[in-house]
């Protein structure tokens, strides 16, 4: 029986950062596997600046390229949407039934969890393992969560997708907050403009 880590995002783009917080999870106790999954968005959003499913993919992919124990699934994006946590976790134990798992999450999410849709249902299925944050306060957050919670060792890198977004569109270079084939990725499309 083998624990898993499940790690999700829109990775709009995946940088170093969400690099530094799977190594984080990789290197805890808890799971022997982190399995990545992008979420897609709604179709009205791409209308938005939203890059679109396949180039998240390929700049997700190309980032994890050479990671030992990560996988990366499609997964959320071949079931019905919308797209909720616990209908994927349930999935997955559904076909993967010999293996535990726990649903990653940076702590600054922790706050906001029990807004999600079926969040106590996610805590039935998996438990949380939150990537601490030096300095966080979890007072607001009820006993039953915490009661779920793992927390682990993680240095946070201040890089988030929006501030690459907004680099690339201000002209700025994004050298360091993204893989050099990321990059490459981001200014051959033409991305983010």
């Amino acid at each position: 029986m083998s624990s898993i880590g499940l790690f999700g995002g829109t990775f709009d783009p995946a940088h170093k950062g969400h690099l530094s917080i799977a190594r984080s999870f990789l290197n805890s106790p808890e799971i022997d596997e982190l399995w990545v999954l992008l979420t897609p968005y709604p179709p009205h959003k791409l209308s938005e600046g939203y890059v679109d499913y396949e180039t998240r993919l390929e700049m997700l992919t190309t980032s994890f390229k050479g990671f030992e124990g990560i996988r990366i699934l499609t997964i959320e994006n071949e079931l019905p949407k919308p797209s909720f946590t616990y209908n994927t976790i349930r999935y997955l134990k559904e076909f993967h039934p010999d293996n535990t798992f726990c649903f990653c999450m940076g702590e600054d999410n922790l706050s906001q969890f029990h807004t999600w849709k079926f969040h106590k249902e996610i805590l039935k299925e998996a438990k949380l393992l939150i990537a601490n944050r030096p300095g966080s306060d979890h007072s607001g957050v009820a006993e039953y969560i915490l009661d779920r919670s793992t927390f682990v060792e993680h240095e946070p890198l201040e890089i988030s997708s929006s501030m690459v977004r907004e680099r690339v569109q201000s002209g700025s270079s994004i050298s360091g907050l993204v893989t050099v084939e990321v990059e490459d990725i981001i200014l051959k499309k033409g991305l983010y403009r």
